[in-house]
């Protein structure tokens, strides 16, 4: 039978009402159903047209120009009053200037004319025609482009050498590559343990004779100091002192940027806070410290969510969840879940899977870099590999080692009645879960640059068959970006495992060996398909596996990217796989870059299938696939 494998994932959205329109409402930022016309928005309404006309036939730069125009990007929607027009073209013509500067065009003239009369010569209180758009006409001689002359670093920042802040000479004068330069400079003096380090000047002096700017940066970098003690502002339910304690700025710690910037991105993803900002004081303590303040807003605590997926093998599924990130005022998060699907497949419920689960977290476990996790989890599961029932209890600690290391270990009991390619099975396992993870990618969701890396192991003991087995697990993904913004990203993946001791297969629990096939592993074959099978071709679950995965990340656009990709697998009956039998599987996808992560779309077909197996599938879902 040929199987069409067809996921459609709903997510939640958080939905406000746009104001002033009852009939208007946002998601993600997003208004829909907008009923107000723009004159009924603006108060005395005029339009105006523009005009835009820039020497020289750069078109480049008349694009870029174009761009920064808020007359432009405006012109279909009215302003308030003929003030507001002069008002918003005197605002264009410093925003044009600002740009041509940026473009290192300091020699840049900009005229703007409204119903043919400058600018400068309008009155306060100016009166247009209003038979027609009232014509705004701005012309821009850019001028020629200037190049870095001299570059002096005084003060503090007199050590540095400006070629290392792109400031060498003949190099790019722009504007921005000048003021961030000075920021950089601050900001290396700060790393230095200085915390009032600021900045003293930056001229910036143009010479229209050689078409040249000379350049001088000072610093002041002010005292080395540690951290001193941390106000915490704006909690509301959150303990101030788990937030300070969480933070790691403690007292006489060696100050810097980067731990104040590490200290933000640690409470934000606590999920309680839905702002964080942290502060130096502008001068130091009794005792020479420098003291910080933590503001913070705190985000809704309670949240719930549903979703729905759809598959022509496994029909309709639905799901839901609940839960609290705040739960006893120290970042405590409790989450209820639950789901069903196969609902049309089957018009036997019992034949339905089913999931549930509660799970629980507290940040800051004792050390403000240690987290306890707690969870209990029942399902039932009718794949067409097994059939299982299972209840798994689990508690771990996790340890952060440094800002891309941790390490977690635990104990977990499982039971579960399970029916396969053995018979009927009973089991009650015992385990003993440790992990450590390197995470050094940029990006969690969409990552450019850096790397993955973990192993785990997983000593068991089966009670009901007095079985003692030890599973061991590794993957790695590794990703390489080229040109321009990273256009294209070489992305791959590795991942092993084994299973040793246990005797014979059927005395290793059938949730705990080894299968592959789906969105996760090797895409065109359905969900676990990849397995050894026994003489009447049912599949058995293995004792190793390897899988491996490459892809092409291409950016076609700023938003849009096509990923060509291949992944392969074995499943061995052994504990070491003899590569007898490799599954692969090809196929493109297409990819929405969105505030929240890419929306992924992927359809592959396998090269070597099954008979009677899949011909191909479709997955989609939010981020990239690994």
């Amino acid at each position: 039978m040929k199987r069409l494998a067809l996921a459609l994932l709903a997510g939640t959205a958080v939905c406000s009402l746009a104001a002033p329109s009852a009939n208007a409402f946002t998601i993600f930022g997003y208004k829909f159903f907008e009923s107000e016309s723009p004159e009924e928005q603006v108060l005395d309404p005029v339009r105006y047209s523009v005009t835009l006309d820039v020497a020289g036939g750069d078109d480049d730069l008349k694009e870029t120009l174009e761009n920064a125009s808020q007359l432009v990007a405006d012109k279909d929607n009215p302003v308030s009053g003929d003030l507001g027009v002069a008002i918003k073209a005197r605002d264009d013509r410093d925003r044009l200037l600002a740009t041509l500067y940026e473009q290192a065009r300091y020699g840049a003239v900009v005229t703007v004319t409204v119903n043919g009369q400058d600018l400068t010569d309008l009155p306060p209180n100016p009166v247009f025609n209003h038979s027609s758009p009232v014509p705004v006409r701005v012309t821009v001689d850019p001028g020629p482009v200037f190049t870095l002359g001299q570059v002096t670093f005084a003060g503090d920042a007199g050590r540095y050498d400006p070629a290392e802040y792109d400031l060498a000479p003949g190099g790019n004068a722009g504007s921005l590559v000048i003021i961030k330069a000075a920021e950089r400079v601050v900001n290396a003096l700060k790393e230095e343990g200085r915390p009032l380090a600021r900045l003293v000047a930056r001229d910036v002096i143009a010479d229209h004779k050689t078409n040249t700017v000379a350049v001088t940066i000072s610093a002041d970098g002010g005292p080395v100091a540690p951290i001193g003690d941390t106000s915490v502002d704006g909690t509301e339910t959150v303990d101030p002192d788990f937030v300070r304690h969480y933070s790691l700025l403690n007292p006489g710690r060696p100050y810097s940027p980067k731990a104040l910037t590490k200290a933000s991105d640690r409470l934000r993803k606590l999920g309680v806070f839905s702002s964080v900002t942290i502060r130096e004081a502008e001068k130091l303590d009794a005792e020479g410290r420098i003291p910080l303040g933590i503001k913070v807003s705190e985000g809704k605590h309670r949240y719930f969510g549903v979703g729905a997926q759809y598959s022509t093998i496994d029909g309709f599924g639905l799901s839901g969840y609940w839960g609290h990130r705040n739960l006893f005022g120290r970042a405590e998060s409790l989450r209820i879940e639950g789901s069903v699907s196969r609902i049309g497949e089957t018009t036997d419920y019992e034949k339905l899977d089913y999931s549930a689960g509660i799970l629980f977290s507290k940040p800051g476990f004792m050390l403000p870099t240690m987290t306890l996790d707690a969870s209990i989890r029942a399902k039932s599961e009718n794949t067409e590999s097994y059939e299982a029932k299972t209840v798994t209890a689990a508690t771990s600690l996790t340890y952060e080692i440094n800002d891309t290391d941790k390490i977690t270990g635990g104990a977990e009991v499982s039971y579960a009645d399970t029916f396969d390619a053995f018979g009927d099975q009973k089991y009650l396992t015992f385990a003993i879960p440790v992990e450590f993870e390197r995470d050094a990618r940029n990006d969690k969701l969409n990552p450019t640059s850096g790397y993955r890396a973990l192993i785990n192991a997983k000593p068991s003991y089966e009670a009901l068959n007095g079985t003692i087995f030890s599973s061991f697990e590794g993957l790695a993904t590794g990703y390489l970006g080229f040109g321009a913004e990273d256009g294209v990203v070489l992305a791959g993946k590795l991942s092993v495992g084994t299973i040793i001791g246990g005797g014979g297969l059927e005395n290793i629990p059938v949730n705990r060996r080894f299968y592959a096939g789906g969105g996760g592993s090797v895409r065109g074959y359905a969900y676990q398909e990849i397995s050894p099978r026994n003489g009447a071709g049912d599949a058995t679950g293995g004792r190793s596996y390897a899988i491996a995965t490459a892809e092409v990340r291409v950016k076609v656009t700023d938003n849009i990217g096509i990923v060509p990709f291949i992944d392969a697998a074995t499943v061995g009956s052994e504990s070491v796989p003899d590569f007898d039998d490799v599954r692969a599987g090809a196929g493109v996808g297409l990819r929405y870059n969105t505030p929240f992560g890419p929306l992924r779309l992927d359809v592959a077909v396998p090269l070597n299938p099954y008979p009677g197996g899949s011909s191909y599938g479709i997955y989609a879902g939010i981020g990239q696939s690994f």
